[in-house]
């Protein structure tokens, strides 16, 4: 957040900090980057894996995710299933509901993973998918 406040910059890439798990970035960050007029790259919106598939074995951060995160990824999975939308889907589209960013950085390994993303990326969700969420209590309201 330093370098925001610091240095005139167009765009910054905050990674893993405004995903389904992790909405921090929204609270300090983002509205000096409002503010400032930085555009925001999201990257790691999969939290390193464990949004795209969470089960025992998944990481999170780069390490293995711990068993209550496992469990509210898989929370957030099973309510969005309920709604027949798919996690990844809703991983990589979430970011954008916010007006500070501009661009989702998807990390794609291979073509599948690149065609599967812009599937996800393509899917309608419904509009009101986030207040469902937020009411739900699964992610926390934009402030």
């Amino acid at each position: 957040m330093a370098i925001i406040k610091e240095v005139d910059l167009d765009l910054a890439l905050i990674a893993g900090r405004y995903t389904l798990l992790d909405q921090s970035a929204q609270n300090e960050l983002f509205p000096l980057a409002l503010e400032r007029k930085v555009d925001i790259t999201i990257g790691g919106v999969f939290n390193s894996g464990v949004l795209a598939d969470p089960k025992p074995g998944a990481t999170f951060e780069y390490l293995p995710a711990s068993d209550e995160i496992i469990k509210r990824a898989q929370a957030i999975g099973d309510f969005l299933k309920e709604r027949g939308i798919p996690l990844t889907a809703a991983a990589l589209q979430f970011p954008l509901r916010h007006p500070a960013v501009t661009s989702v950085l998807t990390g794609s390994r291979n073509s599948k993973e690149l065609l599967s993303n812009i599937a996800d990326f393509d899917a309608e969700l419904p509009s009101d998918i986030w207040a469902q969420l937020e009411d739900a209590k699964l992610i926390e309201r934009i402030p």
